[in-house]
């Protein structure tokens, strides 16, 4: 299965694509929104991870775009952010995110999510 992770930490996206290939997933890395939309195109991933605050573009805008997107808008997407408040929750479903999991988070619950939306 092909996880996309959008994340500008690129620490933080490291950590997660690690705990993900330990897991027997496919990663593909995009350090911002713009890579992310850019990447899903190329790769049509199976669940696709994305960070609130990015640069370019951010990930409500990016999954905004990728559920506007014919080939693109039933892949899962899960926010991953620190975001937490309850407006920024439904800021994430209006844009279309299935998931919204806040930072700190355990990447098992991250696996589990990915694994129930595939």
């Amino acid at each position: 299965m092909k996880v996309l992770i959008a994340d500008d930490e690129l620490r933080l996206r490291k950590v997660v694509s690690l705990h993900l290939k330990k897991s027997g997933f496919d990663v593909f890395e995009a350090g911002n929104g713009q890579q992310a939309v850019d990447m899903a195109k190329e790769i049509i991933p199976d669940v696709i991870v994305l960070d609130v605050m990015m640069p370019e573009k951010t990930g409500l805008e990016a999954c905004a775009e990728l559920k506007a997107h014919p080939e693109l808008s039933k892949i899962p997407v899960v926010l991953l952010t620190a975001m937490a408040e309850a407006d920024d929750m439904k800021k994430g479903r209006d844009a279309g995110a299935d998931e919204y999991l806040t930072k700190p988070f355990s990447p098992k619950e991250l696996i589990d999510i990915i694994r129930s939306r595939s």
